[in-house]
């Protein structure tokens, strides 16, 4: 999997305390619908918010993430891997954070860029402390994840390092939470 570019100019730190989120999306095109927020440079930011229900959390997020990658055209490798990261990510949510849990799917200038879960907890010590962890080793051995991390050590991998994580507030309800965020693959 090839990670899109840099997380959009001013969206570094809270992607989603930048953008303005529908409350229904459209499934045409890239999927990604939503007020044009705007960045430096001008470009057009747009999201795609999808409500994930406990239970079913990571199956719902699999096939929203297939559904737009696909819909952009990006190869089935590509699509393999954001599934698998996005699946981990709402399978970490729904084991060790409370509801409400949202799936939402960044687009700069009509391509899928990043993807992110949020959950309800706002607790980012644990998340952070791994992907520190994460981002400050080349290898890192497996028994030292050995009770938790090993999930995000699979998203780590697979997003090629560009994963982080940020406190968010579910568009739902308000609630104040944590969304973990990863680059979604771009054409070759």
């Amino acid at each position: 999997m090839r990670p899109s570019g840099g997380i959009p100019h001013g969206a570094h730190d809270h992607p989603s305390e930048n953008l303005t989120f529908p409350p229904d999306h459209d499934r045409r095109g890239t999927g990604l619908t939503g007020q044009n927020a705007g960045v430096a440079g001008g470009d057009d930011v747009r999201a795609l918010v999808e409500v994930l229900q406990p239970g079913s959390a990571s199956r719902r997020a699999r096939a929203v993430v297939r559904e737009v990658l696909r819909e952009a055209g990006l190869d089935d490798d590509a699509v393999s891997d954001a599934e698998t990261i996005v699946a981990e990510l709402a399978a970490n949510a729904e084991r060790h954070a409370c509801p409400p849990y949202e799936l939402r799917v960044l687009g700069l200038d009509g391509a899928p860029a990043w993807c992110e879960v949020v959950d309800g907890d706002p607790d980012l010590h644990e998340v952070r402390i791994i992907l520190d962890l994460l981002h400050s080793v080349e290898e890192i051995g497996l028994p030292l994840l050995a009770e938790n991390g090993r999930g995000l050590l699979l998203v780590h991998r697979l997003s090629q390092g560009r994963c982080h994580v940020h406190p968010a507030t579910a568009h739902t309800t308000g609630t104040p939470g944590k969304a973990v965020t990863f680059a979604l693959p771009t054409h070759r």
